[in-house]
């Protein structure tokens, strides 16, 4: 039985961070204008990339919620986090250890693994399973995405190193044990630096069964 009394402290800092991306808007005389500009700039002018229609950065995006180092701490900060199901979608909720921002830049040489899941299927378990070390990795984990979408919700569990496939792996079958995720189970995974260079976190993945 858990003493309500004993704090339980955890063996890493955690940080609760949000973000949401309003739909982009499209602009028709502005689209009338692209589509006339000359073949030799054509794919590097697109709609919307104009700098008077430029949002703030995704750095300037991310909104940290609360810090927390202790079980006590944990459940006083979950009670004020939306629950994935409730996030407009293009909404991110993050779970990182503390000291690490959820760029692509602040862990360059790491990557991240993907679940693609059906809409209303994300829950706090994946949370619980980071805060509870269960990937017994040392610390290869950085922290946890997930991202609403129109038609599905991403988990995306990212690592250090994209490079050391045991420990990957190790990480790919935690996620499946945690997640009860049946065995044929189709999983993705792309390096950071990858992200980098096309700018996209979900796109051109490398799939893993």
């Amino acid at each position: 039985m858990i003493d309500p009394t004993t704090t339980y402290p955890l063996q890493h800092s955690w940080v609760f961070w949000t973000m949401h991306k309003e739909p982009k808007r499209k602009d028709p005389q502005r689209l009338d204008s692209v589509s006339s500009v000359t073949s030799t700039t054509t794919g590097v002018e697109t709609a919307g990339s104009g700098s008077e229609s430029k949002g703030p950065s995704y750095s300037d995006s991310i909104t940290k919620v609360c810090t927390f180092s202790t079980v006590a701490e944990f459940w006083m900060g979950y009670s004020h986090v939306k629950r994935p199901s409730d996030l407009a979608v293009a909404s991110d909720l993050f779970l990182f250890k503390d000291g690490l921002r959820p760029t692509w830049e602040d862990q360059p040489t790491g990557g991240k693994w993907i679940v693609r899941l059906k809409k209303g299927l994300a829950s706090r378990y994946w949370v619980l399973a980071l805060i509870g070390e269960q990937f017994d990795v040392g610390d290869e984990i950085c922290g946890a995405v997930i991202s609403m979408r129109h038609q599905e919700d991403i988990l995306s569990v990212w690592n250090q190193t994209a490079e050391s496939g045991r420990v990957n792996l190790k990480i790919r079958d935690t996620l499946k044990r945690v997640l009860n995720l049946p065995s044929n189970c189709i999983m993705e995974y792309k390096a950071h630096q990858a992200s980098i260079t096309d700018q996209s976190s979900y796109r051109n993945t490398a799939l893993f069964l």
